[in-house]
C-alpha cells in the first residue's frame, strides 16, 4: 500500500489520545468540547454544525479529532431554522478564546494560542470562513460541503481576506449551485486551498443520527463518507495547525487519495441534478 494511502487509512481510525469531554455551558457558551485527556500547548478546533443540526449530529466526527490531539470546542448556538450565519461564527470565535484562554480539564490541558483552526459542516462552513476573515490568528480553516451563507463570503472581499491555509471538501452532486458552492469558495479563499471531492458523498453525508432537518427531508447519512472526511480533516490540521511534516500530502493538491479527486476551482465544473434538491435548497438558504 502506497504511503500516503496507509496514512488515510490510520487516520480513519480513532488516534492514540484518550478523550475527555466538557461543557462550554460552564465558560458561559451553550456547546461542547472534546480534548485529549492531558497536554499542554495543543491545537484547537472550533466546530461550526449544519442547518437545523447540533454539535450532537458530529459527536463521533468531534471525538475523533480530539484523539488525535486536538482540543474541540462546537457551540450549540443558532439551531432554528433562520440562524444568524454571523452570530454563528462570532461564537466560534468565542469558543476558540475559551479553549486558548483558560487551563482545561483539572488544569493539566492547555492550547497553544498559535494553534487555532476553524472546521464547520455546510453553513457552518461559511461561518467558519467568516470567522477566519476576522481573526488573524487562525491558522487553518476546513469547509466541509460549505453552503451560500449571509453575508455572502464570497462577496465583498470576505474570502479572499482568509490567509490562512485551507482545506475544502465537496460533493461531485454538490459543486457550484444555489445550494452548495465548495468550487466558488475554494477560489475565492485568499490562502493556500485544496479542494477534494469525495467520490458516491453527499452534503449531508458527515450528519450522525437524526437532526430537526430530517422533518424537511434533508439528510441522508454516509457512514463512508464520514470516515474519509475525518481521515482527510485530521490529515490537514495534523499538517497546518498541529504542524507536523509527515502528514503535508494532506495540504497538497498534486496528491489524490483513493475514492477522492482534487478539482482546480479555475476550471469550469457543472453541478448534477440531485433528488431533494429543492428541499436542500431551503435548508441551505433559511439562514441570514
Amino acid at each position: 500500500m502506497p504511503k500516503t494511502q496507509k496514512l488515510v487509512t490510520d487516520l480513519a481510525k480513532t488516534g492514540p489520545h484518550r478523550v475527555v469531554r466538557g461543557d462550554l455551558a460552564l465558560a458561559g457558551l451553550p456547546g461542547v468540547i472534546y480534548a485529549p485527556k492531558e497536554g499542554t500547548s495543543l491545537p484547537a478546533v472550533a466546530f461550526a454544525h449544519g442547518w437545523m443540526s447540533s454539535s450532537k449530529n458530529y459527536d463521533s466526527t468531534l471525538k475523533h479529532l480530539a484523539s488525535w490531539g486536538f482540543v474541540v470546542a462546537a457551540p450549540n448556538t443558532q439551531r432554528g431554522p433562520v440562524p444568524s450565519h454571523a452570530a454563528l461564527a462570532h461564537d466560534l470565535t468565542v469558543a476558540l478564546d475559551i479553549c486558548a484562554g483558560i487551563r482545561l480539564g483539572t488544569g493539566d490541558i492547555s492550547v497553544h494560542p498559535d494553534k487555532l483552526a476553524v472546521v464547520g459542516h455546510a453553513m457552518g462552513a461559511g461561518a467558519a470562513v467568516l470567522a477566519a476573515s476576522k481573526r488573524s490568528d487562525i491558522r487553518a480553516v476546513a469547509a466541509l460541503y460549505p453552503a451560500p451563507t449571509s453575508p455572502r463570503v464570497l462577496t465583498d472581499g470576505i474570502a479572499d481576506a482568509v490567509t490562512a491555509p485551507a482545506l475544502v471538501i465537496g460533493a461531485p452532486t454538490e459543486l457550484n449551485s444555489l445550494t452548495a458552492e465548495p468550487v466558488a469558495l475554494a477560489g475565492a479563499l485568499g490562502g493556500p486551498t485544496v479542494l477534494r471531492v469525495i467520490d458516491k458523498s453527499v452534503g449531508d453525508g458527515i450528519v450522525e443520527g437524526r437532526k430537526l432537518a430530517s422533518f424537511f427531508g434533508v439528510g441522508n447519512a454516509q457512514p463512508k463518507t464520514r470516515k474519509t472526511v475525518r481521515a482527510l480533516l485530521t490529515g490537514f490540521l495534523l499538517h497546518r495547525l498541529a504542524r507536523h511534516e509527515d502528514y503535508e500530502a494532506f495540504s497538497d493538491p498534486e496528491v489524490e487519495f483513493k475514492g477522492t479527486r482534487v478539482l482546480d476551482p479555475n476550471e469550469p465544473t457543472a453541478d448534477v441534478p440531485v433528488k431533494g434538491g429543492a428541499l436542500r435548497q431551503l435548508s441551505h438558504l433559511a439562514g441570514r
